[in-house]
């Protein structure tokens, strides 16, 4: 009779990330995470079939636990609202997980970056709520919702670096940029176009 199995996927997959958030991408290696579980480093390979499936599988949770913390911050009522809270739920999100988050924007070679696809479609319902807002579903809306989007990832960003280095109050920072870029795609500022 086969020994039973002495752990999962999930909880290999989980032993990873902790050590992706706590040590760094060079952490995260079989015998390490095999450690963790409390196994020995050929039994994992029952679960994952190699360390670029492992932390693929890293990146491929973080980004669905990303979506699901921006679809709880939007309610559907309020577009505005709904931007805003999402901003703050990301802000949230990416300062709790930041070597998670960094795997769906590091440059990584493709058998080590999470589906695409779905890091692509994290942006579909800040677009979808930025056409509600404004009224208009063409490529204004994508182009607002990227603004917002880099706007907030270079400010969560800088703020993880430690790039603020004139002192003040970060909080109110970015909900002043927040607000300043909610107020330009509402229409209280226009884009210049050239």
């Amino acid at each position: 009779m086969p020994a039973p199995t002495r752990t999962s996927r999930g909880a290999i997959v989980q032993a990873a990330r902790d050590l992706l958030e706590q040590e760094g991408l060079d952490a995260v290696v079989m015998n390490s995470v095999a450690q963790r579980v409390g196994v020995r480093g050929p039994s994992l390979y029952k679960h994952v079939a190699d360390r670029a499936a492992l932390i693929r599988a890293v990146g491929d949770v973080v980004t669905d636990e990303l979506r699901a913390t921006m679809a709880r911050a939007m309610s559907g009522d309020d577009p505005a609202g709904d931007l805003r809270a999402l901003a703050f739920a990301y802000r949230a999100f990416v300062r709790a997980n930041p070597n998670g988050y960094g795997l769906l924007f590091a440059h990584l070679e493709p058998d080590l970056q999470p589906d695409p696809t779905a890091v692509a479609e994290l942006g579909r319902p800040i677009v979808a709520a930025v056409a509600r807002l404004i009224g208009d579903d063409g490529p204004a809306a994508l182009e607002a919702g990227r603004t917002l989007v880099a706007w907030a990832h270079g400010f969560v960003s800088m703020e993880l670096a430690g790039g603020f280095r004139l002192g003040g109050d970060l909080d109110a920072a970015y909900t002043t940029g927040i607000d300043l870029i909610l107020a330009g795609i509402s229409g209280r500022a226009s884009p210049t176009r050239g």
